[in-house]
C-alpha cells in the first residue's frame, strides 16, 4: 500500500510555481494576483482563506483579502464582485463558501467573471470542462488529477466509482475521469445517497473517489483488494481524549481500508493540501492568459 502524499506533492507544485514567478519577475512583468472575498467569521473558512494567503506569499503572488460582515446584503456582495471583475490588476479571485442565508450562492458564483473564476465554479467553465475545452478545473478535482498523474496510477479502462455528486467534487470528477486522456479514459459510476446496494458497486471499483462528508463511510469490506482510494472528506469529530477536543476524520475508514488498498490518501495530508496548490496553478494560468491577451492587443 502506498500513501498518496498530498502534502509533499503540494509543496512540489508550489516550488514549481515559485520558479515560474521568478522568471516573470526577471522579465519585469506583473506577478499573478489572487484575491478572496470572505463573508462572516466562519472558523473553517477563515482557516482555509488564511492558508491561501500564506501560500501566495510563499510562491511570490500578490494577494488581497476582502472581509465582509455576516449581515452583508446580496447586492453589496455583487457590487464587490463587479469591482474585482473590473480590476485589471487582479488575475483571479474566489468567493469563500458557505455564504449566509440571505445570499443566493449560485447567483453570486454566476456573477464572477469566468476569466477570473479560478475556483472553476462558473457555468461557463464547468461547461467547457465537460466539453474537454480549455477552462479552469475546480481546484479539488484538479488536485486529484494531479495526484493520480504524479503517482502514475493507471486510469485507462479502469472502473472508477465516485461517491457524492456535489458540483464542487463529485460531478466534475465523474466527467474528468471519463474524459479522453490521462488521467481519464475510465468507466465511471456516479453514486449518491439514493444508490441502492452501494457495496455491490464499490466492491467492483478499481478507483474510488469519495466526497460525502460522512466520517468512516467507506469500510474495508466495501472495496476489492488493490483498489485506489481517494478520500476528499474532512470532518471534525468530537473526541474528549484529543488535545483540541476533536479529531479530523475522512470519509474512509482508513485503518481497515488501507489494509486492502494499493494507494490511499490520508486525512489530513492527502487531497486537502492539493486544493490550495491547484488554486495557485489556476491563478498562474489566468495571469498567463491575461498577459497574452494584453500583448496581442498591442500588436
Amino acid at each position: 500500500m502506498t500513501i498518496l502524499d498530498g502534502k509533499k506533492i503540494s509543496n512540489d507544485i508550489k516550488d514549481e510555481i515559485a520558479g515560474e514567478v521568478t522568471k516573470i519577475k526577471k522579465r519585469g512583468e506583473k506577478v499573478p494576483h489572487l484575491a478572496a472575498i470572505i463573508v462572516g467569521k466562519d472558523g473553517a473558512s477563515m482557516t482555509y482563506v488564511n492558508s491561501k494567503v500564506k501560500a501566495c506569499e510563499r510562491v511570490g503572488f500578490e494577494s488581497s483579502l476582502f472581509r465582509l460582515p455576516h449581515t452583508v446584503s446580496e447586492l453589496e456582495l455583487l457590487d464587490k464582485i463587479e469591482e474585482l471583475n473590473e480590476n485589471d490588476d487582479i488575475d483571479g479571485f474566489i468567493v469563500q463558501l458557505p455564504l449566509p442565508p440571505q445570499i443566493n450562492t449560485q447567483k453570486v458564483l454566476n456573477a464572477v467573471d469566468p476569466d477570473k473564476d479560478v475556483d472553476g465554479f462558473h457555468p461557463t467553465n464547468f461547461g467547457k470542462m465537460a466539453l474537454d475545452m480549455t477552462s479552469f478545473i475546480p481546484a479539488t478535482p484538479f488536485g486529484i488529477l494531479e495526484l493520480l498523474e504524479r503517482y502514475d496510477i493507471p486510469t485507462k479502462g479502469k472502473h472508477t466509482v465516485v461517491i457524492g455528486r456535489s458540483y464542487i467534487v463529485g460531478r466534475p470528477m465523474s466527467i474528468l475521469m471519463g474524459r479522453s486522456g490521462f488521467p481519464g479514459n475510465s468507466t465511471v459510476t456516479l453514486t449518491h445517497e439514493f444508490t441502492k446496494n452501494i457495496t455491490q458497486v464499490t466492491s467492483q471499483a478499481d478507483i474510488i473517489i469519495i466526497a460525502v462528508g460522512i466520517p468512516d463511510f467507506l469500510k474495508g469490506e466495501m472495496i476489492k483488494d488493490d483498489a485506489v482510494i481517494i478520500d476528499v472528506g474532512i470532518t471534525r469529530v468530537p473526541d474528549d481524549h484529543a488535545e483540541r477536543g476533536y479529531v479530523i476524520k475522512g470519509d474512509v475508514d482508513f485503518e481497515n481500508v488501507s489494509k486492502r488498498a494499493s494507494f490511499i490518501t490520508p486525512v489530513p495530508g492527502g487531497v486537502g493540501p492539493m486544493t490550495v496548490s491547484m488554486l495557485l496553478k489556476n491563478t498562474l494560468l489566468a495571469r498567463e492568459r491575461h498577459h497574452k491577451r494584453a500583448v496581442d492587443a498591442k500588436k
